[in-house]
């Protein structure tokens, strides 16, 4: 095993990267979605004096 060199792994160092599966880049993207959705519901309920439920028309 004297003439193998330990190949470096191709990955990307962008730590904003978006990657598919279980890694910690999906999990700070699921998080950056959730807080958008959170505070667009907020906001539509500020505006519109209704909840997000009664905004789509559900209840």
């Amino acid at each position: 095993m004297s003439g193998f060199k330990n190949p470096a792994p191709i990955v990307s160092e962008d730590p904003n990267a978006v990657r598919f599966g279980f890694t910690p880049q999906s999990e700070n993207w699921n998080g950056r979605l959730a807080m958008i959705g959170f505070l667009s519901a907020i906001l539509i309920e500020a505006f519109t004096g209704q909840g997000l439920l009664h905004f789509w028309g559900i209840l």
